[in-house]
């Protein structure tokens, strides 16, 4: 609704990770990935379904009439489970006092198994969705439920579904098979977030099986140019920028001559293959000037950004626009 108030024409991307990261939801999403069996996976998920369903009814209402883009579960399964350390503290503390761990202890073998060593790259986005896809396919259910509801309310919600890390096209060709049995014919477009270098190389093949494109330019930006975002602000990008090595911050305003490029090769790739691709940006640059006006340059159809951004995204479109 904010961003509605603020100019915003759509939502660009709904993160649903959020949705399950608090109170109850968070206590229902660890029963699911701590269940063994399919009886106790499938009651953790219809418990999780008509949460999925409530929140995307209301978000097409707040929205009747513009696009929201739902970007499925995107971060890996851990991060939803208590640190493994803290686990190992709890289990030690329950044996002092001469109770039983048996059930922590198998909550700690499963957060163990979960861990990664660069979770960033790991089994997460696509891949989660098709190697464990019963969340994906969850979610899917989910949206295509609470767009008819809120059609047969009279609301006009107009709903995308956005897969997110692919970098293989057979990763969204398996996944969309899967979700479009869900779907119950809604006609949902589905499509991805381009913020891998492979995906930029290889759009047209991409582009074959999706509706639209959104770069995630933040995380593009990071595996462009080999830098950690987080790191980076705390380490060094300071000194680069004040050294002059870096002329500004490549996480507020577009490398146009590195990160640029890939995005680039993917828009020409991607639209050489289906002319009506439907592409957009999503994360910080969405809302830079500088970065809006290349946006404008290369052709995309809209930027998202967080909503108290949304006016100057808006100012810097028409600038660009009117320049162009």
């Amino acid at each position: 609704r904010r961003a509605r108030e603020l100019g915003a024409e759509g939502i660009g991307l709904c993160r649903t990770e959020h949705m399950f990261m608090q109170g109850e939801r968070l206590k229902i999403m660890r029963e699911m990935i701590l269940s063994e069996g399919d009886e106790a996976l499938g009651e953790a998920l219809s418990k999780l379904e008509p949460m999925q369903v409530e929140d995307f009814e209301g978000i097409f209402r707040a929205m009747d009439g513009l696009p929201v883009t739902v970007r499925l579960l995107d971060p890996p399964l851990h991060e939803f489970l208590p640190d493994s350390k803290d686990l190992a503290a709890e289990i030690a503390d329950s044996e002092a006092r001469g109770e039983d761990a048996g059930e922590q202890r198998r909550q700690l073998r499963v957060a163990e198994g979960l861990e990664e060593r660069n979770p960033m790259l790991g089994l997460r986005g696509v891949r989660l969705g098709l190697l464990k896809p019963e969340v994906y396919l969850m979610q899917g259910r989910a949206i295509a439920k609470a767009a008819k509801t809120v059609r047969e309310e009279g609301g006009h919600p107009v709903v995308e579904i956005m897969i997110p890390l692919v970098a293989l096209a057979p990763e969204l060709r398996r996944m969309r098979a899967m979700l479009e049995g869900e779907l119950a014919g809604e006609g949902i477009p589905i499509g991805t977030m381009i913020e891998l270098p492979r995906a930029c190389a290889v759009a047209d093949k991409i582009a074959a099986t999706a509706d639209f494109f959104s770069f995630g330019t933040n995380d593009l930006t990071q595996m462009v140019c080999g830098i950690s975002r987080d790191d980076a602000e705390e380490k060094f990008l300071a000194d680069y920028l004040r050294e002059g090595i870096l002329s500004f911050n490549p996480f507020q305003t577009i490398d146009r001559d590195g990160v640029g490029q890939f995005v680039k090769t993917a828009i020409e790739r991607g639209r050489g293959q289906n002319p009506n691709l439907k592409l957009g940006v999503c994360g910080e640059h969405g809302g830079d000037p500088k970065s809006v006006a290349f946006f404008h340059e290369v052709g995309l159809d809209y930027v998202s950004c967080s909503p108290f951004r949304v006016p100057g995204a808006r100012l810097a479109a028409a600038q660009a626009a009117l320049e162009g």
